[in-house]
């Protein structure tokens, strides 16, 4: 069984930067490779959303509402997908979570425990 942890999350003033990691666990490195990684977040009292997604081969996605902002990167070697947050505004705040999924296999999609992200002064 696929798992994902998460760190990095915490606290920080509007403007300020984090980054976010995720190592995917219990898979050897071809697995990781078969796996589109990604970024969601849930604030409180609203649904899940989509922040970035990147592909084995690095292709990358973004969420309108953090395009220019944040970058998602992968190290396929070190089984890790990374989120570089910066010009942190109060509505990035939210537990952000890592999510997996199988290329070829739908019913293969994983999620971390997620991290919390808070934007405040």
């Amino acid at each position: 069984q696929v798992q994902l942890v998460e760190s990095g999350g915490g606290l920080v003033q509007p403007g300020g930067s984090l980054r976010l990691s995720c190592v995917m666990s219990r898979a050897i490195l071809s697995v990781f490779n078969m796996y589109t990684m990604g970024w969601y977040r849930q604030a409180p009292g609203k649904q899940r959303e989509l922040v970035a997604t990147v592909t084995s081969g690095h292709t990358t996605y973004y969420a309108d509402y953090v395009k220019g902002r944040f970058t998602i990167s992968r190290n396929n070697s070190r089984k890790t997908v990374y989120l570089q947050m910066k010009a942190l505004e109060p509505d990035d705040t939210a537990v952000y979570y890592c999510n997996a999924k199988d290329d070829h296999d739908d019913s293969k999609n994983y999620w971390g425990q997620g991290t919390q992200v808070t934007v405040s002064s």
